[in-house]
């Protein structure tokens, strides 16, 4: 008996073995979205610094909204709505939308205004791609913008010949761990110069995503047949051996 109840063991053991040695699920990146931020500190004036407005996350809150933003000098807009999720099949996707926007720091030189900025984003096993709709935008005295401004768009807002500020537009960073971030607008302001509005960022519309990750069944087709066929090789010389086992107790009895 005690050779049958090794034999049952060793055929578990390969069992165990050939499962662990099976691709586990592989877990989907992350995404986040928010409507706004500030840190500014206009040229006389207190630093502001609103955080990141109407935040979401794939891990958390999923889905933010706010009525508004006011920040007066600053930024101002009508409804700000943000999503970031992702799926059972792996995908990764963030969005950011607000509407009737109207961006201040630029002062005499400008405001900037739109009916409504988007930023959004997705995440597969084979990459990260993003984009963003600029609906209705108004530079002020920098003139008007297609609504599909290339990735990366920059405007150099100038003063007496000197760039005070710039204005990215669709603004696409890659991150060293492949996450890819969307800001549909971008304001700089660039302290140390002659002209200087003041120094900091305004950012509208951003959403970030993570890779995705297909899951990965424990197994299926030819892999669940093959591990089959081990488990099944590695149990039959247990059982002929409890059986020739018992046949020879039978006889003795």
């Amino acid at each position: 008996m005690r050779k049958g109840r090794i034999g049952a063991v060793a055929a578990i053991a390969v069992g165990v073995v050939f499962l662990g040695a099976l691709p586990a699920s592989a877990a989907p990146g992350e995404g986040s979205a928010y409507g706004a931020e500030a840190g500014v500190t206009l040229l006389g004036q207190a630093s502001v610094q609103t955080g990141r407005l109407a935040p979401s996350d794939s891990t958390g809150t999923t889905d933010a909204t706010a009525v508004g933003i006011a920040v007066p000098g600053i930024l101002d807009s009508g409804t700000v709505g943000t999503s970031a999720v992702r799926d059972d099949a792996g995908v990764v996707a963030a969005r950011a939308s607000t509407e009737d926007l109207s961006v201040g720091v630029l002062g005499l030189l400008g405001t900037i205004r739109a009916d409504a900025v988007t930023a959004q984003c997705q995440g597969t096993a084979d990459g990260v791609t993003g984009s963003a709709q600029l609906a209705g935008l108004d530079l002020g005295n920098l003139g008007t913008v297609g609504a599909d401004a290339a990735p990366n768009t920059v405007v150099p807002v100038r003063a007496l010949g000197i760039t005070v500020a710039t204005i990215t537009l669709n603004e696409q960073i890659k991150g060293a761990d492949d996450t890819l971030t969307v800001n549909a607008l971008h304001v700089k302001l660039l302290g140390g110069v002659l002209g200087s509005l003041g120094t900091g960022d305004v950012v509208v519309s951003s959403a970030t995503c993570g890779l995705g990750a297909a899951p990965v069944p424990l197994a299926s087709g030819a892999g669940l047949w093959a591990g089959l066929a081990l488990l099944g090789v590695a149990a039959v010389p247990a059982g002929i051996r409890v059986a020739r086992r018992r046949g020879v107790l039978s006889r003795t009895a």
